[in-house]
């Protein structure tokens, strides 16, 4: 039982790490263009396969189109995206420049991710409810028994609080590249 809900945990870190990855800091990165997707011969493809990206300094980022006839489709998909920057391009390659975020943009971005943070915080303590309501089956159905629930019970709780740690590691580690950045 503990087995599938560590599973279902560690996806829940996962995808907090993919929503934090997206969220833009100060600092150039090419994760920010994660999810974003271009029209590519009728079919949503990721940037990053439609492209080559590429971070040669810190606040710049350069975008090197495969095909080259579909520099406006990647422009267009970023200025459509919610990231908010602003590309430009000579024919060949775009280059975005990262500009520097405002202190009222910081602490809304600090905001955005606790509410991330408390979001998976909440997935991990539902997915321990689901593994308890488990046992519990197992228990009545004479599977498991009293001290043998309790155990399970105990490590579950154990795998909790190590995953919650871990959302907590992972979101101070956030906040702290944005009010850094």
């Amino acid at each position: 039982m503990a087995e599938s809900s560590e599973v279902r945990m560690e996806k829940t870190i996962a995808a907090l790490k993919d929503s934090f990855n997206a969220i833009r800091t100060g600092r150039a990165s090419a994760a920010i263009f994660d999810k974003i997707r271009v029209d590519y011969y009728g079919a949503k493809s990721p940037l990053n396969q439609v492209a080559s990206i590429s971070v040669p300094e810190a606040r710049t980022i350069v975008i090197q189109p495969f095909d080259k006839t579909f520099i406006s489709e990647i422009e267009k998909a970023i200025q459509a995206s919610d990231l908010g920057l602003n590309p430009s391009n000579d024919g060949k390659v775009i280059r975005i420049s990262i500009p520097p975020l405002t202190a009222e943009r910081r602490k809304e971005l600090v905001k955005q991710i606790k509410g991330i943070a408390e979001n998976s915080r909440t997935s991990i303590r539902n997915i321990r409810r689901d593994g308890n309501d488990e046992l519990k089956k197992q228990q009545k159905a004479g599977e498991l028994t009293e001290d043998g629930l309790k155990t399970e019970e105990d490590k579950l709780q154990k795998l909790t609080d190590s995953f919650i740690a871990e959302i907590n590691k992972v979101c101070e580690a956030k906040e702290k590249e944005i009010m850094e950045g």
